[in-house]
């Protein structure tokens, strides 16, 4: 553990103005207030807070940081309030202290709930002050190099999964590297013990059998730039065991096939020297085609900046070799903190923009659960990234299989919601679409339109994802609402006799909702039944225990509504308008609607039913037709000229059997309604090459 004079130290080292005394308060203060308290190694407990100021001075930051580091778990863990840092460090050191406090009293219903609930707070905390996730990434690597204390494997494992799903990924996307990859290797240990004992050997036996073959690789390297005057820095390494385990997974290849373990770094006086060494590299040994990435003219969104290029080197092996500069070099392995180390007597607030923390703040308001929360900020922290324009030439970076759609909401909220069509690179191309690096991407937009429900099937930003979700609950909120106003209404009208005006306040009381809306959507949902609803508005309504209420006296018409937001359509009956129909409503679902003949119905279900109608001029719908064509030539293209006439559109096509002369298939059709779908099997079965068609 590191004593009180060698902190002291560490930080005067680079920054000689700090403030030494506030550092040895902060350090007495940690002492005095975490006590007794011990670790599970046993050690003193302040010995962590100590460890993780000392990790922070590693990276020259500046003296409020490194006394927050002292202080993080003290409001959490010991008797010392919020008001008593601030009085004793400043409104600064408080701030930051309360910012990357852990919420680990709070009682959740799950693991991912507790998760979610740090993260929440974590998130809004760091969109205020970056160090408070310096401090916080701090704090979890030395937890992640003391894991292996914690008795229970259970938690062991729980805190390296949070680790590889949140803090990892937390630590790329400010371009602090070097913690990433720490803290990504010591999970990755705990999760997958076999696998990283198994590439762990390998690699030990990899570096027995070459010798110095890392050291020789970097000498030839120097030497070649050299002898062209330029002046580099080569360091080579052995990539780690999680990166080789993460590539022979999406590579489907065991670790001997893996060509490309190892990798070297050049740093360069200058930006010109950097595509210099580049240019040199590849005239002396083959590239590798599709492996070169130039960060330097199109940074990452995380600021980091390199050449990153791929080469058959001489010993017939395949090696990476990365090209920066000096300041490059220092923010690919710092990141955001580079910009707060101590420089020329004062630190120098982080002058990057991180946009990405708007979007995380932007998720954690319209998440509507933990679960949606660690998912969609999961996505946001998307490791993997491509470029794409804008008409105009602006560059917007997103994750590898992002659609036109993920890049309309990167660009904005209004223009996502109104996106109707995509132009990728001059030709009009489905939404689904995925974009690859340096596309141009123009966005259709129409003013009536509004996020789709399928557009989750394919967007993969977790802003999209948000944005999306947040318009479907709102649209299935306020539907689900009408359609329960629909049944209460009918339900009143089963009531012996008329409403008085408190009727309905008197109601919301008795089943303790807290206005009309709720009531409504409890009724559409059967959260409450019709007969609870009866006897809160009217107590007695429905007669003597025993005795059913009067039945449904009208048909409900469901005509304005959206089919899969507010009602389902059943996929076994297909009803379209015209159909006698009728509402199946079970607990904490949407009604499904069947058609009245369907066998469904007739095998008797546990739910609810409710006599429903279409609405005037109710249009559209999806109809099942099985078609039976002769095998001959043309004959399909026969069916699909009738059903073009008759302007049915074709949304699916299953050839279900083939027996001889004869092909059966089932055509989903977009139709009008009953008459339009009469009309369509009266000129398929007047067509000579189909030998029947009937509605299924």
């Amino acid at each position: 553990m590191l004593r009180q004079y060698e902190l002291v130290e560490k930080v005067r080292s680079y920054d000689p103005d700090a403030d030494e005394a506030m550092i040895n308060r902060a350090y007495v203060f940690s002492m005095q207030k975490h006590g007794s308290q011990k670790r599970a190694s046993g050690d003193p407990y302040y010995s962590h807070p100590i460890e993780v100021a000392g990790i922070l001075t590693d990276l020259h930051l500046d003296d409020e940081t490194i006394v927050t580091a002292i202080l993080h778990d003290t409001i959490e863990d010991t008797v010392a309030t919020a008001e008593e840092v601030e009085k004793h460090f400043g409104p600064n050191v408080a701030r930051l202290v309360d910012g990357v406090t852990k919420l680990s009293k709070i009682e959740a219903q799950s693991e991912s709930q507790r998760a979610a609930e740090n993260l929440r707070k974590f998130l809004l905390a760091m969109s205020d002050d970056i160090r408070v996730l310096l401090v916080k990434l701090a704090d979890r690597l030395h937890n992640m190099r003391t894991l292996h204390f914690i008795k229970s494997e259970e938690k062991r494992r729980r805190i390296a999964k949070e680790t590889m799903d949140i803090y990892a990924p937390l630590a790329e996307r400010i371009g602090m590297y070097e913690f990433m990859t720490e803290m990504q290797t010591l999970a990755f240990r705990e999760l997958e013990p076999d696998a990283y004992a198994s590439i762990a050997k390998r690699l030990e036996q990899l570096h027995k059998g070459e010798g110095d073959l890392i050291e020789r690789i970097a000498r030839g390297l120097k030497a070649h730039l050299e002898a062209h005057g330029v002046e580099a820095q080569v360091q080579g390494r052995e990539k780690h065991p999680f990166s080789i385990w993460r590539k022979m997974a999406e590579r489907h290849v065991s670790f001997e096939q893996l060509s490309d373990v190892m990798a070297f770094r050049a740093v360069v006086g200058s930006h010109e020297e950097c595509y210099r060494t580049l240019g040199l590299i590849h005239q002396r040994w083959p590239m590798v085609p599709g492996r070169f990435k130039d960060f330097i003219s199109t940074p990452k969104r995380n600021g980091y900046r390199s050449l990153h290029t791929t080469i058959i080197h001489d010993e017939q092996m395949r090696i990476e070799i990365q090209i920066r500069t000096a300041d490059m070099h220092a923010q690919a392995e710092h990141g955001v903190a580079a910009h707060w180390a101590y420089k020329v007597g004062v630190p120098e607030e982080a002058t990057a923009d991180h946009p990405w923390i708007s979007d995380l703040v932007e998720i954690l308001e319209h998440a509507g659960s933990a679960e949606e929360l660690l998912e969609h900020t999961r996505m946001a922290m998307y490791q993997d990234r491509i470029f794409a324009f804008t008409p105009k030439g602006e560059l917007i970076q997103l994750p590898k299989g992002a659609t036109p759609v993920d890049f309309a909401y990167a660009v904005h909220t209004d223009l996502g919601d109104q996106t109707v069509g995509a132009k990728i690179n001059g030709r009009v191309m489905p939404l689904r679409t995925p974009l690859e690096n340096g596309d141009q991407v123009e966005i259709l937009v129409s003013k009536a339109q509004h996020p789709q429900p399928a557009w989750l099937s394919f967007v993969v930003t977790g802003k999209a994802r948000a944005k999306i979700r947040r318009f479907v609950k709102s649209k299935e909120r306020e539907e689900t609402v009408a359609l329960g106003r629909k049944i209460y209404d009918e339900i009143v009208q089963r009531l012996p006799q008329p409403l008085g005006w408190e009727a309905m306040a008197e109601a919301l009381k008795r089943l303790h909702l807290h206005d009309d809306a709720a009531l409504m959507e409890a009724i559409a949902l059967k959260r409450v039944s019709d007969v609870a609803v009866m006897e809160a508005l009217i107590p007695g309504s429905t007669g003597k225990d025993g005795v059913k209420p009067p039945p449904q006296r009208t048909a409900i018409s469901i005509k304005g509504l959206t089919p899969g937001v507010a009602f389902k359509l059943a996929q076994c009956c297909h009803p379209i308008p015209g159909d006698r129909i009728v509402g199946l409503r079970r607990e904490d679902e949407e009604i499904e609607v069947h058609a009245i003949g369907c066998d469904t119905l007739a095998a008797g279900v546990d739910a609810d039913w409710v006599d429903l109608a279409w609405g005037d001029e109710s249009d559209g719908g999806t109809a099942r037709l099985c078609v039976v064509v002769r095998n001959e030539p043309g004959a399909l293209a026969a069916v699909a000229g009738v059903l073009g006439t008759y302007g049915a559109n074709i949304v699916s096509m299953e050839q279900v059997s083939r027996d001889g002369s004869f092909h059966t298939f089932h055509f989903d059709l977009e139709v009008h309604d009953v008459q339009h779908l009469m009309r369509i099997l009266a000129a398929l079965r007047a067509t000579e090459t189909v030998a029947s068609a009937e509605r299924l």
